[in-house]
């Protein structure tokens, strides 16, 4: 981590940032937070029910039998004086009530997105950028999906200049350690330049 950028988040004692994980039903958040938490994830994993099948749309996740009700929380120390606390959002329209309370207090967002249903990105994308919040969109390369450029998938998605597509499997610590570094770097930035009037 580029420790000039970090030095505009930190002061000389430990300090832990807020980081969201975000994206659509069945992305992947749950498993990004589990993969790289340091301490054992707290999920809010239930099973889906035939009462939520006319709103819980499984078009490409047809395999997955649960789904994040409130949260799921880990943390990651970085660096020894820098640890993230992980919050991932639930990705269902029905609970997005609960992304207000989520988002108070966060240094960024990771928005985990899937190529093969990239469209549901563009809420959560919409989110943060209405609201300010620095956020990198993390491509999970999912087993059996087209590889696509960042740039491709940032054209797509329709994304602002400069904000940072990464690609990312969410079962494997170190590429998803990489994606919340860059969060964090790219979060720095947004703030010098905010400082600065840019």
């Amino acid at each position: 981590m580029d420790s000039a950028r970090c030095d505009a988040l930190r002061s000389d004692s430990f300090m832990a940032l807020k980081i969201l994980v975000a994206g659509g039903f069945g992305v992947g958040k749950t498993t990004l937070v589990g993969s790289v938490s340091e301490i054992r994830p707290l999920s809010t994993e239930e099973r889906l029910t035939e009462a939520g099948r006319p709103v819980d749309r499984l078009d490409g996740v047809e395999d997955k039998t649960t789904t994040t009700v409130a949260m799921d929380f880990g943390r990651i120390t970085l660096h020894d004086d820098l640890a993230l606390y992980l919050f991932g959002t639930p990705g269902q329209n029905r609970f997005w009530f609960l992304w207000d309370e989520l988002a108070q207090g966060a240094l960024g967002a990771v928005v985990l997105a899937d190529t093969r249903r990239l469209a549901d990105s563009f809420s959560a994308i919409d989110y943060f950028e209405h609201r300010g919040i620095p956020f990198v969109v993390a491509v999970n390369c999912f087993d059996g999906a087209r590889a696509h450029r960042p740039e491709e998938v940032a054209r797509a998605l329709d994304l602002d200049p400069g904000t940072p597509v990464l690609l990312c499997d969410a079962r494997d610590r170190t590429s998803c350690k990489e994606v919340l570094i860059g969060l964090v770097e790219h979060a720095a930035s947004s703030y010098e330049a905010r400082l600065q009037g840019v």
